[in-house]
């Protein structure tokens, strides 16, 4: 754990709901809504309540309880516009996108919201999508080699002048885009986000992304993959820094939280994880050495379909901000959430938890080891 990521403030992100079912496949009420109007509230609700990021889901067509879909790169535009400080991370697909034509797309969103826009570039796992589309489905690790050529195009697109690119997947013949993204102290361009578990995923973070996130992960699990990117990235004289994705349910007793998540256990839409278990078992079960997504997820961490529950952040606030902030000793630099009722729980966490995690952060020792908190288990 290094002394600039402790003296680093954590860093906090919400999914968006730009996708109908919430953020649960389960029956369990959830008061949310995939509209613009209730994002565009939620949206500034957020950034006055400590969030600095939030990320556009993507998905294309109608799959496992979620029935409707915003389109990510116009929704997030729509977000940026709406606020002033927050920075909107949306997610694409290399395969459904050109890498010039969305760096293209960002700067101009850039521009628009005076230098907030971010990407997330998902390899995918919903092969239905691209054979609805009439789009050839690569498999896996030949789908981390197009990403990693996207990253490296848009990359290319934002910093040169004439820009040349000759790959597998894509190419560049004299690209010269402009304007260029605003220029932002300490950011070279646009955030470049990635996910995945797997082997393939860990090296292409180390390789070329700015951000690597996790699903949910317990504290050894987040350790080994934040040690296995930053070796790669230091072998590139490069920097990665980390974001876990995790399920917040926060309540003013632990046996109110523990409640909850019981319910909505008991109360998922069977069918729908099972079909997500299904589409999403070659993600990882196609690599040689299954670190790939959901390899090892079971039908509860699937009801939370990035694994959110695993991180375990259910309980009290100060139950939750002592775990965050073990997370944050052990290199994770932003936590990605989702919930339940989100203008409710995100008001609840700007006023309730994030003050306590922000007194934790202060009496942070530099250079300290990892105790574990009280309470808390893996």
């Amino acid at each position: 754990m290094s002394a600039e990521n402790l003296e680093q403030p954590l860093k906090f992100a919400y999914w968006v709901p730009n996708v109908s079912g919430g953020l649960v496949t389960s029956t369990i009420e959830q008061r949310t809504d995939w509209g613009y109007e209730y994002n565009k509230k939620l949206a500034v609700l957020a950034e006055n309540n400590g969030f600095e990021y939030a990320l556009s889901q993507v998905r294309y067509m109608a799959s496992y309880g979620a029935a409707y879909q915003q389109e990510s790169t116009s929704f997030s535009l729509a977000l940026l516009l709406a606020t002033e400080r927050l920075k909107v991370i949306a997610a694409v697909h290399p395969g459904l996108w050109h890498p010039g034509v969305l760096a293209k797309l960002l700067s101009t969103a850039d521009h628009l919201s005076g230098g907030r826009a971010a990407v997330n570039v998902v390899s995918g796992w919903f092969k239905g999508e691209f054979t609805a589309l009439g789009e050839p489905w690569l498999e896996h690790d030949e789908r981390y080699r197009r990403s990693e050529e996207f990253i490296r195009v848009l990359r290319a697109s934002w910093t040169q002048d004439d820009a040349e690119f000759q790959g597998d997947f894509y190419r560049l013949h004299g690209y010269d885009l402009k304007p260029k993204p605003v220029e932002v102290p300490g950011r070279a361009h646009p955030e470049v986000f990635q996910g995945g578990n797997s082997t393939a995923a860990r090296a292409m973070a180390g390789r070329v992304s700015d951000w690597y996130f996790s699903n949910g992960k317990d504290f050894d699990g987040i350790s080994e993959q934040i040690a296995e990117v930053s070796e790669t990235a230091q072998a590139h004289d490069r920097a990665v820094r980390f974001g876990l994705n995790a399920f917040l349910i926060a309540r003013d007793t632990e046996a109110e939280a523990r409640d909850t998540l019981r319910e909505i256990v008991d109360k998922a839409n069977v069918d729908a994880v099972h079909g997500f278990r299904d589409a999403v078992r070659q993600a990882g079960g196609s690599t040689s050495d299954r670190k790939g997504m959901w390899a090892d997820s079971d039908f509860e961490d699937l009801i939370q379909y990035n694994d959110g529950f695993r991180s375990k952040l259910i309980g009290t606030p100060e139950q939750i901000a002592h775990r965050i902030v073990e997370y944050k000793r052990r290199g994770v630099n932003l936590l990605l959430l989702g919930f339940l009722h989100y203008h409710e729980e995100v008001e609840y966490f700007g006023k309730h938890v994030l003050p306590i995690v922000r007194e934790l952060e202060a009496d942070l020792p530099i250079g300290a080891g990892t105790p574990e908190p009280a309470g808390v288990t893996q």
